[in-house]
């Protein structure tokens, strides 16, 4: 009876992880609503605390993030969903508040200048950097126009951010360009 208890398991654990296989794009991760990106982090920590994450712990809800977090909830029984719900943050620990960790003010960051006041060669950078991550096809020809826009919200909802478009701190980051190597008119 055993064998047939671990090969049942197996089975579901493996349609738990074949959305992820597919190529699906991962949404963000929410909890009532969406969850900040230093909330992700203390996800990601948690998790890694647990022994199921071995990833970055930077903020960035990605496919390894997915799949520690469907790695834990079935280890705890919970059901396997890959997003957040009230039995997973308790078993994981967390304050809910922490999750949504509405940031005050005074410490948000300056909103950065429209892309389309990019110089043309960090236009092509972040082109260049869109196409070989799979979510840019048009031309890399250093005009910031609707392709390369949408390609940067596409970016942007699959790795969990808000998807403005724009070429955010935290975007940039996660393309792994660096927000000071981007010059502006």
């Amino acid at each position: 009876m055993k064998p047939f208890a671990i090969l049942a398991a197996g089975a579901v654990l493996a349609a738990s992880f074949a959305p992820l296989a597919s190529g699906q794009t991962i949404p963000p991760l929410a909890y009532v609503q969406p969850v900040s990106p230093a909330g992700v982090q203390a996800v990601q920590q948690h998790l890694r605390q647990a022994g199921a994450y071995s990833g970055a712990v930077d903020g960035v809800w990605g496919s390894d993030s997915v799949v520690a977090l469907q790695q834990f909830q079935a280890s705890h029984q919970l059901q396997v969903t890959g997003q957040l719900n009230q039995a997973t943050v308790a078993t994981l620990g967390l304050d809910p508040q922490t999750l949504l960790g509405a940031q005050p003010a005074a410490a948000a960051a300056p909103a950065p200048p429209p892309a389309d006041t990019l110089r043309p060669g960090s236009v092509r950078a972040v082109q260049e950097r869109l196409r070989s991550l799979g979510f840019y096809t048009g031309g890399v020809d250093g005009v910031w126009g609707e392709g390369t826009q949408n390609a940067v919200g596409q970016f942007q909802r699959n790795r969990g951010l808000e998807p403005s478009g724009q070429l955010t701190p935290a975007t940039v980051t996660a393309m792994g360009l660096s927000p000071s190597a981007l010059v502006y008119r």
